[in-house]
């Protein structure tokens, strides 16, 4: 299976680029105010977000963020099976990852990259 040529993260809100490669939402509920036209991405990986109630508790706190995504890659370890069909999926390609949180530092997609980049594990 080949990773990807380079992991990003990228706002749903953002025009889509011909260098965003295989486009994928990462978010557990479909962005406010986008239309699956307008959002044009090639997949929608809802079991990879993180479970409702840790993205409750989580509530894009950043004091919370070490927190968050030591809990969330424990999660995703449960889930190699949908870890591993992105990443087939991707087929070596650029990987965005789309995500709707105002905060770009702190959020699953950030997260979900560091975890597919095998930085910031416990």
């Amino acid at each position: 299976m080949q990773q990807p040529r380079q992991i990003q993260c990228k706002r749903v809100y953002e025009s889509p680029a011909s260098s965003d490669g295989f486009r994928v939402l990462v978010d557990r509920v479909w962005p406010r105010g986008i239309s699956k036209d307008d959002l044009a991405a090639d997949a929608w990986y809802r079991d990879l977000a993180p479970s409702n109630a840790l993205r409750k508790w989580f509530g894009h706190d950043p004091q919370r963020w070490a927190g968050f995504y030591q809990k969330y890659h424990a999660e995703l370890r449960e889930r190699q099976d949908d870890l591993d069909q992105l990443l087939k999926d991707c087929n070596g390609r650029t990987l965005t990852l789309l995500y709707a949180a105002k905060d770009t530092e702190h959020n699953n997609a950030v997260a979900l990259k560091m975890l597919l980049e095998g930085k910031g594990q416990p």
